[in-house]
């Protein structure tokens, strides 16, 4: 997303059953067919339902007040998370006793991508791994979401791929040599569908670090127009996703809302998208703009508490 408006590592079985889900046969139907791996008994969809409020890592009182007018218990909180900025551990430490899972986007703003994969930046790297390590809980962290949109410095037509594919795995290789294995990466996209007023988003396939660097992908997209459905919107970006890597790989609607004037019909349309593809869940942008994302209404909170009961299982 054009945040305002631009502005854990579990065990490889456990993460692939996830996506093991095949399409839920009642909605087969309308959206298109697309490579998936074969349904399994033990596999889940939709089981992390996520949120992001603009109070976030300051306060956990607007997931809480989300919580209290839907009845939906995230299971990812997402902040975003400025280069240099320390892990938010008492955050985090919050999300942890609420059940839910910490879900960060490290952005590189005003930050060199090439003097990041050159280790320029390793001190403060070292730094922010140590903290998440002695959390002890899984964290999922993302860096340079988005980075096939134009919107971002460290981005499409501002800094090549090959340059942040080398900041990815420079970053993902310091974590590691500190030890820090509760981390879950999420490579975050945008959706290849056209932004208002961006022109075509290309392919992610370009700035892919390889299925060594990465769990989980996220994509990020969302309803600007009343006729926008899920198959159209999120489809193409899921197929290409699938042609990554050899192994399935968990996706995740890491950013998504829509408008409040249809937000009713497509949350659940939204929900019955994630069923149908065997996502892990998705994470709704619950916050005020000009585009209104946030659940103002009862009926909106009440499709996303029907979406939300529909698709998220038990705990494993």
């Amino acid at each position: 997303m054009l945040v305002a408006p631009l502005c854990v590592v579990a065990a490889m079985a456990g993460i692939v059953a996830f996506l093991l889900q095949g399409p839920d046969p009642t909605v087969r139907a309308v959206l298109p067919t697309l490579p998936t791996a074969t349904p399994t008994p033990q596999s889940r969809t939709g089981h992390y339902i996520g949120l992001f409020q603009r109070g976030a890592p300051r306060s956990y009182a607007g997931i809480t007040a989300f919580t209290d007018s839907t009845g939906v218990s995230p299971r990812l909180v997402l902040y975003y998370s400025g280069w240099f900025e320390p892990f938010q551990e008492a955050f985090a430490s919050e999300t942890a006793r609420h059940g839910a899972l910490p879900l960060v986007q490290i952005d590189p703003t005003d930050v060199s991508l090439t003097a990041i994969a050159a280790g320029q930046y390793d001190s403060y790297l070292r730094s922010y791994a140590d903290s998440v390590r002695s959390f002890g809980h899984k964290v999922v962290l993302g860096f340079g979401h988005e980075m096939n949109g134009s919107w971002y410095a460290w981005g499409y037509r501002h800094t090549p791929a090959k340059v942040f594919v080398a900041a990815w795995r420079h970053i993902v290789d310091v974590f590691r040599h500190q030890g820090a294995d509760n981390v879950i990466w999420m490579w975050t996209v945008n959706i290849i569908h056209p932004y208002p007023g961006s022109g075509a988003i290309p392919s992610p396939a370009r700035w892919w670090p390889g299925s060594s660097y990465v769990n989980w992908v996220g994509i990020d997209g969302y309803y600007y127009k009343p006729s926008w459905t899920f198959a159209p919107l999120f489809g193409p970006t899921i197929k290409i996703v699938h042609s990554l890597s050899r192994m399935p790989i968990p996706i995740l609607i890491s950013e998504t809302g829509a408008p409040a004037a249809y937000q009713p019909a497509k949350i659940a349309d939204l929900f019955a998208g994630v069923r149908a593809y065997g996502l892990l869940g998705l994470v709704w942008f619950d916050a005020d703009s000009s585009e209104q994302w946030a659940l103002t209404t009862s009926a909106a909170r009440a499709a996303f508490s029907r979406g939300a009961s529909a698709v998220n299982d038990p705990a494993p």
